[in-house]
């Protein structure tokens, strides 16, 4: 009986804060319903904000009544029971202060062990953990306490000289600070308090920058919120420490790689034993997370020795690993927030009270760094947003990309399979080979028109190939190579080396240039078992691949057509997209003046384009700089498809050499890697979820159904169906005669057939049919050399909506 009282009572000190928020709320709304001069603004929502607050006064005092009335009866219960019964029913500490003046409140300093040890004392009832925390934390935190005494210290020392330095804003403006004194929040405050409250993150010099952390030096100074998209990664970089706070108190587990993905984040942890994660358990997960998130933890940055983290982290063999392999210096920096101390370059949002809205959503199995010969590791998933509402947009939005889901399309329409046999190699069916055919002829029509030479090249080679073009050296672990009399060959992973070996094979004019080469080979990648994804992470593919061999004049020329092809290919499948010019990396290979012209001339291209663009400075590939193209599909999604890279190394590599105007024949050329379509799987996959599997004529593998009124007109049909077949369309005629016409009509919308022609006696008379569509748009009565006529019409011009413009 107490203990169904003590519940009772918690529940309803929750219902009294929560009201007291709401009649705050509503206050301070009605305060907003007054004009500057204090008179009353009366208005219908004023008065039921009124009319709310009144009721939720009574409610309050009926709630605090009920409240007391409870205590009373939880010790009259105590009296009748054991004394050590009675403990654990008592009121606790922060139902007591809820009938507490709010002035009588004080806060008290207590040290980390302490912390600690009351936290988990009074973790609360509904929230599962381990108890107590595993050692390593205690441990860990001790010798964090010394390291940040002493660089407390440090910085209390730098502080002391006061040193003045220069703030510029992105506006121009310059502001006076302190080195070591000033942090960019306490700026962002002076400025705006609107503005630091919804700061995540600051660039400082274009490096990103902890709100909290003290400025150095004269700096240019950038806040940014969390429609920026380092800003995003920094949030959920953040987010992904939360989870892995609560993933210790919860699993006790090692943690290794919690990096922030394109759309939140995830953290890695190895379990002992055959241990795993269930998704029954993301609900305790995520009620530890947002208790993490209420305490408001600061994030704390520590620049340590490897020496010393190496100490640090003992208990833990994957981040030692880290420390020993991937830490070049001697100093990294680690990050603390409550008990959680992780290895991290940063840097992170001001504390964990920034992070108003998160979820789990997803876990799996993985392996260490992807290598299927190490450890196994469980991996979980989760997103989180600075606000509840775009939560529950993020929530609608998967719950329509799951109904978009090309590997459930693709089965209910019969399109393609995989098998564990050929795992990673996709089975199309008539249907989906009948996409897959028609995506590649589009884009072989095109290459015609733009001087495009079709090739076919090998698909096994010696690994001497390999090594020359220095694919070997970096990717034979990707490749799928096998041992041929006393040789080792692969199957190609992609084909610019193949078309080296034939520019080189014989003497070559600048007449020749440019010389266009399009390969649809089939190509191999030894992907993980693990990565692999349906159509869009595969083993097993083709790509609308090309490589140009030009001279350094030709290069811009060459650009703006390949530019003007991918928008072409882009506007028939109703793609936007982004571009982004990507320049010369620090660790480039080549001639400088030779990187400086072809940046000049991509820059140019671009401009020449019309379309906007972004530069991405520095993140060109070290043998030459690329633009970077992303297609934004139906609904929001972006996708990196389409390439276009210059390359100056592999020429140099296989020699390469042209006899140019002025006689040399030692003139090199340069190679433009160019793929519009990309991997045709992926694209396909892509192209299913933006569709929603409702295909356009000219791509759909269901185009025509005829549908004879009765049995007696199925001749007509069947004679009708082979028309429109012979004309190269999909079509097909509805036989079954135990359906009556208005369910074989619902069955060919449900199959998505784009047209529906209806057959009756009538139609027979007059060599007709009646026109109907998948969304059931009646087009009516028209003759079979029109319909014909039309529908040929708008396939060839490859029409986004036939059905409409019909």
């Amino acid at each position: 009986m107490a203990e169904v009282l003590a519940a009772r009572l918690a529940v309803q000190e929750e219902q009294i804060k929560d009201l007291t928020l709401e009649i705050t709320s509503l206050r301070d709304s009605l305060g907003q319903g007054f004009y500057a001069d204090g008179q009353d603004f009366a208005s219908p929502e004023l008065e039921t904000l009124r009319t709310e607050n009144e009721k939720l006064k009574y409610r309050l005092v009926h709630l605090r009544r009920g409240v007391q009335a409870e205590l009373k009866l939880v010790q009259r219960v105590c009296e009748q029971i054991p004394v050590r019964a009675c403990d654990q029913y008592k009121p606790t500490k922060n139902q007591e202060q809820c009938h507490k003046p709010a002035s009588n409140k004080k806060e008290r300093k207590t040290d980390d062990s302490n912390k600690i040890k009351k936290k988990q004392e009074n973790a609360a009832s509904g929230v599962k953990e381990l108890k107590p925390w595993p050692e390593y934390i205690k441990d860990r935190l001790s010798l964090y306490d010394e390291l940040k005494k002493e660089s407390d210290a440090l910085l209390a020392q730098r502080a002391v000289k006061n040193t003045p330095i220069s703030i510029e804003l992105p506006d121009g403006q310059k502001i006076a600070g302190k080195a070591w004194v000033t942090t960019p929040y306490q700026l962002a405050s002076e400025i705006s308090q609107g503005l630091a409250d919804n700061a995540v993150i600051s660039r400082v010099n274009g490096e990103l920058w902890d709100l909290d952390r003290p400025l150095e030096q004269d700096c240019s100074l950038e806040i940014l919120r969390f429609d920026n998209e380092d800003a995003q990664a920094v949030y959920w970089h953040s987010s992904a420490h939360i989870l892995g706070e609560a993933m210790e108190r919860f699993y006790g587990g090692c943690l290794c790689y919690g990096p922030p993905i394109e759309n939140g984040f995830y953290y890695d942890m190895h379990l002992d034993g055959q241990k795993g994660v269930s998704s029954t358990e993301f609900g305790d997960l995520e009620t530890l997370c947002k208790s993490v998130m209420k305490e408001k933890q600061p994030f704390e940055r520590l620049e340590v020795s490897k020496e010393t983290l190496l100490k640090m982290f003992k208990y833990n063999k994957f981040k030692a690993r880290i420390l020993n392999e991937k830490v070049t210096t001697p100093t990294t920096t680690v990050y603390r927030c409550g008990p959680l101390i992780d290895l991290c370059r940063g840097p992170h949002v001001r504390h964990t009270g920034k992070i108003k809205a998160l979820k789990i959503y997803k876990n799996s199995s993985t392996y260490w760094e992807g290598r299927s010969d190490m450890e196994t590791l469980q991996r979980i998933y989760g997103i989180s947003f600075p606000d509840s509402k775009m939560l529950k947009e993020w929530e609608r939005f998967q719950e329509e990309a799951k109904n978009r889901d090309h590997r459930k399309i693709g089965k209910d329409q019969e399109l393609f399979f995989f098998h564990d046999l050929s795992p990673g190699s996709c089975f199309f069916m008539p249907r989906g080979a009948y996409i897959y055919n028609t995506l590649i002829e589009f884009i072989r029509s095109e290459y015609w028109r733009r001087g495009f030479e079709e090739v076919a090249s090998p698909n096994i080679y010696n690994s001497k190939l390999w090594e020359t073009s220095g694919h070997w050296q970096h990717y034979s672990d990707n490749m799928f190579s096998f041992p041929v009399e006393d040789e080792v060959f692969a199957l190609k992973p992609m084909n610019c080396p193949g078309h080296c070996l034939m520019f080189g094979h014989r003497p070559r004019s600048w007449r020749e240039l440019p010389l266009r080469l399009a390969d649809f080979g089939v190509l191999h990648r030894n992907e993980l078992s693990g990565t692999l994804t349906g159509l869009t992470r595969v083993r097993r593919f083709q790509q609308d691949d090309a490589h140009i061999f030009c001279t350094m004049d030709q290069i811009e020329a060459e650009m703006k057509e390949c530019l003007d092809f991918l928008r072409c290919v882009y506007a028939v499948f109703g793609f936007s997209f982004q571009l982004n010019l990507s320049t010369r990396p620090e660790k480039y290979l080549g001639d400088i003046s030779v990187w400086n012209q072809a940046e000049k001339q991509l820059e140019s291209s671009l401009n020449d384009f019309g379309e906007p663009w972004k530069l991405n400075p520095g993140d060109g590939a070290f043998y030459g700089p690329k633009i970077d193209i992303k297609i934004k599909d139906a609904i929001g999604r972006y996708h990196q498809c389409a390439t276009i890279q210059l390359d100056f190394q592999l020429p140099i590599r296989f020699n390469l050499t042209f006899v140019g105007k002025d006689g040399d024949d030692k003139a090199r050329p340069v190679i433009i890697h160019r793929a519009i379509l990309g991997s045709v799987e992926r694209m396909i996959a892509i192209l299913t979820e933006n569709y929603a599997g409702k295909w356009p004529l000219w791509l759909s593998p269901c185009q025509v159904m005829l549908v004879p009124v009765n049995p007696s007109l199925e001749d007509y049909a069947k004679k009708l169906c082979k028309q429109f077949t012979d004309a190269g369309f999909n079509a097909e005629a509805d036989l079954d005669s135990s359906c009556l016409l208005n369910k074989k009509i619902r069955n060919a919308q449900l199959a998505q057939y784009n047209f529906i022609l209806v057959v009756g006696e009538k139609e027979m008379m007059t060599n007709s049919v009646n026109v109907r569509t998948r969304d059931n748009k009646v087009h009516g009565e028209m003759s079979v050399d029109d319909v014909l006529n039309r529908l040929i019409f708008l396939k060839q011009s490859r029409c986004q909506s036939a059905e409409e413009e019909f």
